[in-house]
């Protein structure tokens, strides 16, 4: 396939001093070769092509009801051998050959950088742009006209302005070696299995040979739970116990209730909203493992059958809004002709109630929040102090690959600040003359672009270090609500500039630091990272656009025809979030008139936890797994909770468990060779069989038990007295 070149070899002894985590030493070569040809015409061209058509593929799939999403691993295999086609036939001759401009189409193999940048413009168009939601909140939702140059301005800046954040925290979050980002180690290692030659152990396979067969045979398999036999999504078996019983349901049911004994048997259940179990670290696994059981199996049933805010009146597990008496709230009814709240009529109706399960998952990201910064501060703090120290004289310690990546050109510092410059004046411009579409003020784009740089390194630090990311949405919408309440689209775009800067700033680092594993030169990442995330955006906002004009309904659950496919999930979440934040506001819901005020007494809890951690691994330092308590991580565990499940939670734990700690600890060589290969083989198997199936079958499928998805239809009943929903039996 490729060559491997070896341009510095270091001893054993070095090499365990100069790798401090085992898995990034056992997984990353130490070797480079700086002469490799990188931007080259079939990069560009197969990377480009890659950003396009992911980009499309995955913002026509979003608003479906299961929505597709296909990863950037997809493009990584099918690119291999298109990219080896590309080296056999191309012409090698130059063009304008004697001048600046010189250049070949075709510079010799195909070789393992040009790759990664493939892959990095693929990264740019895997999932979908944030901001998208504000584009369906305000014309799907709220029915309100949005044009489309304001629309375009804000997806294309909440993506491009984590540049800036990114480049002030690289010496930080790049360079030092503890900075491992787990998630790229299976980029590393596909990467690997497919371009170096390997020579088969006896009675094994290598590692391209176990890649292959674990993408086939995932491809294989997926047919089952993606068509046929679509129960293996989510096994709820506790709910056959008792099919008329509510209780029991609301036990075992995987997608509406706590999830008791839940599991699915199906790779896209188990990694879709946090990611490959198998590239998680074992401690961040288990951190996850006890703020999931903490949440579903303790506050939240604690609270409910304790009727907490007249919880039973509401389902256990909804992100839905309720009036009092169980029923939908009727969000429309309560807009004025300016697009603010009706007070009058929110008066009559009443206050918005919300299930117990939504208000606990609220509850924990505020103390998450206080908990990231006071950990961070505790466990982290000197290790900062002193990165600040040396990142200004120089003077700090390399590992060998930062030392490898000194031959090539540092991107400089001016290059992110005049993306940060331009887009922070871009922003405000756009606000200011759009104020009626956007509502928010100027003062408002300042002091989201300083939340997301404050949050940016606390929260790059656990992301680098744990795999799991603490999110900013609910400081950022709290702060604005009350700041700024009655307004959901400036609390929408507040959000977006406060929270997905920073997501897409440690996107973008994330992305240098698996350049800085293969030895990409910087600036070749950079530009290809720029290009890939301008026109993934282009292509996001015109295939949303044509989406929403084309689409009858789109959204609207009251009006698309029954078994339509165009329900928009996760849109309904963000359209809730900005109703409870922006419209209505904190005020009336958490604050002083509201009812649910006792929740902020989690942001102290947050803080305190931390500090009672570090306290007992002050008292028992020889006592290891203290410190390995992980508040942000366990406190942030269920922040994808809505629209994720206990289904999706159940499952991805005990995968993690068998690969962080069984395999890891029990079978390290056949976890060093195999771990990583075999993510990469589920994902990629599971993708394309995915893509099949919507291409090929659409929205039909079989109608028959198997299909029937959890079997659980009593689990979102409420069960307190008098209460009527269709469906339900009334409890007297």
């Amino acid at each position: 396939m490729g060559e491997v070149y070896e341009v510095e070899k270091v001893d054993s002894s070095e090499v365990n001093e100069e790798c401090p985590i085992k898995q990034v030493d056992l997984t990353v070569p130490k070797t480079d070769d700086p002469s490799t040809p990188v931007l080259t015409f079939r990069m560009w061209v197969l990377g480009l092509t890659a950003c396009v058509v992911l980009s499309f593929v995955n913002q026509f799939f979003w608003y479906r009801r299961q929505p597709l999403t296909v990863g950037s691993i997809s493009a990584q295999i099918a690119v291999v051998p298109i990219g080896h086609f590309m080296a056999k036939v191309l012409p090698k001759r130059p063009f304008f050959q004697g001048t600046w401009f010189e250049f070949t189409m075709n510079p010799g193999p195909f070789n393992i950088k040009e790759h990664v940048l493939i892959t990095i413009f693929a990264n740019s168009g895997a999932g979908s742009v944030y901001a998208a939601h504000v584009l369906s909140a305000v014309k799907l939702y709220y029915k309100r006209v949005l044009t489309f140059l304001p629309a375009l301005i804000v997806m294309l800046t909440t993506q491009v302005l984590g540049f800036g954040w990114a480049g002030l925290f690289r010496k930080y979050l790049v360079e030092p070696g503890g900075m491992w980002w787990p998630s790229n180690l299976v980029q590393v290692a596909l990467f690997r299995a497919l371009h170096e030659k390997e020579k088969r152990p006896k009675g094994g396979t290598t590692r391209t040979q176990f890649f292959l067969l674990v993408l086939i045979s995932s491809f294989a398999y997926y047919v089952l739970p993606g068509y046929f036999f679509i129960m293996l999504t989510t096994v709820s078996w506790v709910c056959w116990i008792s099919p008329k019983s509510v209780f029991v349901q609301q036990l075992g049911s995987g997608l509406q209730g706590l999830g008791i004994g839940s599991f699915g048997i199906d790779w896209a259940t188990i990694s879709a909203y946090l990611g490959s179990p198998l590239a998680s670290p074992w401690f961040a696994t288990a951190n996850t493992a006890a703020g999931f059981v903490l949440v579903m199996y303790v506050m939240t049933p604690l609270a409910y059958w304790y009727n907490i805010y007249g919880a039973k009146t509401f389902p256990i597990y909804s992100n839905s809004l309720f009036t009092s008496n169980g029923s939908e709230y009727d969000i429309l009814s309560i807009i004025n002709s300016k697009f603010h709240l009706d007070r009058t009529t929110y008066a009559q109706m009443g206050s918005i109630h919300l299930s117990t399960f939504f208000s606990m998952t609220y509850g924990v990201g505020f103390a998450t929040l206080t908990a990231t910064l006071m950990h961070v501060l505790l466990f982290s703090g000197s290790d900062i102090w002193k990165q600040t120290r040396s990142a200004f004289s120089g003077n700090g310690k390399e590992d060998i690959h930062t030392r490898l990546m000194k031959v090539y050109k540092p991107v400089p510092m001016w290059w992110f600040l005049v993306i940060l410059v331009v887009n922070i004046a871009l922003i405000m411009f756009a606000c200011e003359y759009y104020n009626e579409s956007l509502q928010l003020p100027w003062w408002g784009v300042l002091l989201a672009c300083a939340i997301a740089v404050f949050y940016t390194l606390p929260i790059g630090i656990i992301t680098a270090t744990t795999n799991q990311m603490p999110g900013l949405n609910i400081i950022t919408e709290y702060i604005i609500g009350y700041m700024y309440p009655e307004r959901p689209v400036a609390n929408m775009c507040f959000k977006v500039y406060g929270y997905i800067s920073m997501t897409q700033a440690l996107t973008f680092l994330g992305d240098f630091k698996l350049g800085h594993y293969m030895k990409i030169p910087p600036r070749s990442m950079f530009m290809a990272q720029v290009v890939g995330t301008i026109v993934s955006v282009i292509v996001y906002t015109g295939t949303a656009w044509w989406l929403m004009e084309s689409i009858p309904h789109l959204c609207d659950t009251s009006l698309l025809p029954k078994g339509s496919p165009w329900t928009c999930p996760m849109d309904r979440v963000f359209f809730d979030a900005s109703v409870i934040w922006g419209l209505v506001g904190p005020r009336r819901i958490f604050g002083n008139l509201g009812e649910y005020g006792n929740v902020n007494w989690f942001f102290l809890g947050g803080a305190i936890a931390p500090l009672l951690v570090w306290l007992a691994h002050k008292a028992f330092p020889n006592q290891n797994w203290i410190r390995m308590i992980h508040m942000p991580v366990l406190l942030g565990a269920t922040s994808m909770m809505p629209p994720a499940s206990a289904v999706n939670y159940t499952s991805w734990v005990i995968v993690g468990f068998l690969s962080g700690f069984v395999f890891f600890r029990y079978r390290p060589e056949w976890w060093k060779r195999y771990n990583y290969v075999l993510s990469g083989g589920l994902d990629a198997g599971t993708a394309f069989m995915t893509l099949l199936l919507f291409v090929c079958m659409g929205s039909t499928g079989i109608s028959w038990w198997g299909n029937n998805v959890d079997g659980c239809p009593l689990a979102s009943c409420p069960t307190a007295a008098g209460v009527m929903v269709e469906g339900c039996p009334v409890v007297s």
